[in-house]
């Protein structure tokens, strides 16, 4: 039973939330953002009118869950259902097995490894952006590019360069982005619009969607066999760290399996976050070119005309800045589960075994209560004097707590690489185009293509 001094929390009553299902499926956004103006910080609502869930922008209970008490907040099966297509990766996995392989992964991703990987990003960036070039000069120096799309590619080049050393084809590359789209757009309706279930088997679609994932994972398994079996010095690269491996308690390497669950989700994490955050940088850089001005200021003091480095990048303070402040108005990770496994309370708040707890991380990012002008894209919130001053976990894209993503510092260099290159080969103008929409699905995407226009600097 709740202890008898335990708050209660305002309910969104289930027909409200049964009415709004279609439109929450759509785009849960704005319509948890009602609910919480309207109710207060932390509240009950029901997931498609069906699931009690509490949900909450307070940093502090996300603090509570994620760090505090971590012990007791396993993810829920809301977020394991995803591993019936990606597998039991870091991602996905819990307890004693996830603190194994977080252990046994973790140097993979220390700055000395990354350092190391920033020649192959340099490569892909540069692969990338040529084509880009040559097309502008052909147009007359500029022209109007399709950013996420660009993004996309460039950020799954970068990953698949530095898990495979070798860039995936083409056709490989475009089929494995139209596979995880599939799988996340199916996923995410299964959790929102659970009522729906019986008709998708009836339908066949959790069948046809275990096929693509099966699609998906078996793409990656060549990479896998083809390094296992080829001969001549092993890569400097994560699928090799994986492979080369070794469990402290018996020395023995990870089963294929475990290192095909574990690459599929360093892959798929490691491109959607970038290419969402990236494509929603060059959206608001194209609407702010004092931005873009203080930017190059910056390059040139450090830079100059070259390109950037590792040992370059802790120079760059505001690169830095501009992706964080992008970051916080579009948090790749929009939203994150936990569950109670044992009765706990927090600020008198019971919270009983089995609560379901959805931390709000885009409402927390955009709370007036904890950031000055919200909705204003102002880099300069992260200079060092306003960073002491932030609440703790006003500002989490990355997660926190012992499961605080492994690979920020690998995405925070790749964007600040990518970003760098582009304005020095660049400028960013924007593009007339209607407003652009927020298409949340396990990332927060843009539901329509952004235009940006680039044109080749002057040398």
């Amino acid at each position: 039973m709740p202890p008898p001094h335990a708050a209660s929390l305002p309910v969104v009553p289930r027909w409200k939330s049964l009415r709004n299902s279609i439109t929450l499926a759509a785009n849960p956004i704005p319509l948890l953002n009602n609910y919480l103006d309207t109710y207060g910080d932390t509240i009950v609502v029901y997931l498609g009118g069906i699931r009690r869930t509490v949900l909450t922008r307070d940093p502090g209970l996300v603090q509570h869950i994620l760090q505090k008490n971590h012990r007791n907040y396993p993810k829920s099966d809301l977020s394991h259902g995803i591993a019936r297509y990606l597998g039991h990766g870091l991602l996905t996995s819990e307890g004693i097995y996830w603190l194994q392989q977080r252990r046994l992964i973790q140097p993979g991703f220390h700055r000395q490894r990354i350092s190391s990987l920033v020649t192959l990003m340099q490569a892909e960036i540069n692969d990338c952006l040529e084509p880009l070039e040559r097309e502008a000069a052909q147009q007359g120096g500029a022209m109007e590019v399709a950013v996420h799309e660009l993004m996309t590619t460039t950020a799954f080049r970068i990953i698949a360069r530095s898990v495979f050393s070798n860039s995936l084809g083409e056709a490989q590359l475009q089929r494995m982005a139209e596979l995880l789209t599939a799988i996340q757009a199916f996923y995410v309706r299964t959790v929102r619009q659970p009522y729906l279930r019986p008709w998708q088997h009836a339908r066949g679609q959790f069948r046809r969607h275990d096929q693509l994932a099966a699609e998906l994972r078996d793409i990656v398994r060549q990479y896998i066999r083809q390094r296992q079996q080829s001969s001549g010095p092993a890569p400097d690269d994560l699928l090799q760290m994986l492979l080369d491996a070794r469990y402290e308690d018996n020395g023995e390497p990870m089963t294929e399996e475990q290192v095909l669950d574990e690459t599929a989700i360093i892959l798929v994490a490691g491109h959607e976050t970038s290419a969402n955050a990236l494509s929603w940088l060059w959206y608001l850089l194209a609407q702010h070119p004092e931005v873009v001005a203080k930017l190059r200021a910056e390059m040139d003091q450090v830079l100059g005309d070259r390109p950037a480095t590792f040992a370059d990048l802790p120079g760059l303070g505001y690169s830095l800045q501009v992706i964080q402040e992008t970051m916080r108005l579009y948090p790749p990770a929009w939203i994150l589960d936990r569950v109670a496994a044992a009765d706990d309370s927090y600020n008198g708040l019971a919270l009983p075994k089995g609560t379901l707890i959805s931390g709000y991380l885009y409402g927390i990012h955009h709370s007036a209560k904890l950031w000055d002008e919200p909705e204003a894209f102002r880099p300069e919130r992260f200079g060092p004097d306003q960073l002491r001053q932030q609440a703790p976990y006003a500002y989490i894209p990355f997660g926190g707590g012992p499961r605080l993503c492994i690979g920020n510092q690998f995405a925070l260099t790749e964007m600040q690489l990518v970003l760098l290159e582009m304005l020095r080969r660049f400028e960013v103008e924007w593009v007339q185009q209607p407003p652009v929409d927020l298409m949340p699905l396990i990332t927060l995407r843009p539901r329509q293509e952004i235009r940006v226009r680039f044109r080749r600097r002057k040398a």
